[in-house]
């Protein structure tokens, strides 16, 4: 069976899931959960991500998104990458940490935005209470409800702005409607695995692709190429952290070892030290 299509649409909003390898618990303890939020926020920050709702459990988790770049396969490879070394190195193992990649789901923000927002803080009545579902600690409900202080990374006047332009009553109706949710299934309104959305939708996402082939196509995010983003030196980081570009891509484009893209992209990243990569190549011609 074919793998579902992994979509980065400038703009896009994504519902995003991933488990630990096996389904074993890969977030078992707080310290654990604390770790991947704290890497989320970082990720968030870095790819510019809008994150409206998550909640982390024991061997898995749940993001909302909003991607304003094409991004969201360069950022969850760095978010999943750098849990699996964190949680390798605590744990004095290696191997994989998480099963496969990321399952993504594109929704269609005007029908569907406030439930997928709902699946989302909701997963924890299948371990935990149901009643006492809003006390998840790893979970963005309590601070969209205003029952605890916001973190930096989420963004919540996406989903209060739903509710109402105010904020009391907006939180209101918000612990109203995800309360009325409990048993409802996000699987009822998905197509091909990876659209939560109407057919209209779906033809606007792919519009070249038949509906009910779209787990078939094959499509890739348009991008600049390599000869526009790299006439100076800050179109290389640009490349390779908004548009996804790989080291080898952009060394053989360039003709030098990724290496040496590599050493350039890292003082790119510091503000003080802006080398191009000719400036890269000279210095280490010099030192050899």
């Amino acid at each position: 069976m074919a793998r579902p299509l992994r979509i980065d649409v400038p703009g896009g909003t994504v519902h995003v899931s991933a488990r630990g390898n096996n389904r074993r618990a890969i977030f078992p303890e707080p310290e654990h959960r604390d770790r991947l939020v704290a890497v989320l926020q970082r990720v968030v920050e870095r790819y510019s991500w809008i994150c409206h709702a998550y909640v982390v459990m024991d061997n898995h988790y749940h993001l909302l998104l909003e991607t304003p770049l094409p991004n969201l396969s360069l950022g969850m490879r760095q978010l999943n990458g750098l849990y699996a070394q964190w949680f390798n190195r605590r744990h004095n193992a290696c191997g994989h940490v998480f099963g496969g990649r990321f399952k993504s789901i594109s929704v269609e923000t005007d029908e569907h935005f406030l439930e997928a927002s709902r699946y989302t803080v909701l997963n924890p009545i299948r371990t935990v209470n149901p009643h006492r579902f809003a006390d998840w600690r790893w979970s963005s409900y309590g601070a969209t409800a205003g029952l605890v202080p916001r973190p930096p990374f989420l963004t919540i006047d996406g989903i209060l702005g739903r509710f109402g332009a105010h904020r009391a009553s907006a939180q209101r109706h918000y612990v109203e409607f995800v309360a009325a949710g409990i048993g409802a299934s996000l699987q009822e309104r998905l197509v091909g695995e990876i659209y939560l959305g109407n057919e209209e939708f779906i033809r606007h996402l792919m519009p070249d692709a038949p509906v009910e082939e779209v787990p078939r196509a094959q499509w890739q995010p348009l991008r600049p190429s390599l000869d526009a983003l790299c006439d100076d030196p800050a179109g290389l980081l640009v490349a390779y952290r908004t548009f996804g570009y790989r080291l080898r891509e952009i060394g053989a484009h360039l003709g030098v070892s990724p290496a040496t893209v590599s050493r350039a992209l890292i003082r790119l990243e510091q503000p003080a030290t802006r080398l191009s990569i000719a400036q890269v190549e000279e210095r280490d011609v010099r030192n050899a």
